[in-house]
């Protein structure tokens, strides 16, 4: 693994690891049980993609709670509609952004798979 290659993989565990915390978050201030239900198991899978990283970094980290303070705040000032298209758009961007880690790390390729199930599930939040 090259010194650029661990930073990203760091830069990737950081990103899973401040997700949960910011599903968690939401999951408290959204209006409907199924919103609710839904970031709290995007949170629980953001979880695991933290592991599948640590698992390559072997470096314990502590998630930041910058997003899961600001999100809770976009949601109350955007609303819903704009929040969940930006969410969506992150989790779309990941996916893309992981795909050429896949050859070096092929455990990355479930996490890539689940960023974009979890772009649509938010996008589904909308309808």
């Amino acid at each position: 693994m090259t010194t650029e290659q661990l930073k990203e993989l760091l830069r990737s565990q950081q990103g899973e690891l401040d997700a949960v915390l910011m599903y968690q978050r939401l999951a408290k201030v959204v209006k409907t049980d199924k919103e609710r239900e839904a970031f709290l198991q995007l949170a629980k899978e953001e979880g695991r993609h933290a592991s599948v990283f640590h698992a390559y970094t072997k470096k314990p980290l502590k998630p930041k709670k910058t997003m899961s303070i600001i999100m809770p705040f976009l949601y109350r000032i955007l609303g819903k509609k704009r929040l969940y298209r930006m969410i969506a758009k992150g989790e779309y961007d990941a996916a893309v952004g992981y795909e050429h880690l896949i050859e070096d790390f092929p455990e990355v390729e479930s996490v890539k798979n689940d960023e974009k199930r979890h772009g649509d599930i938010v996008s589904a939040l909308l309808d």
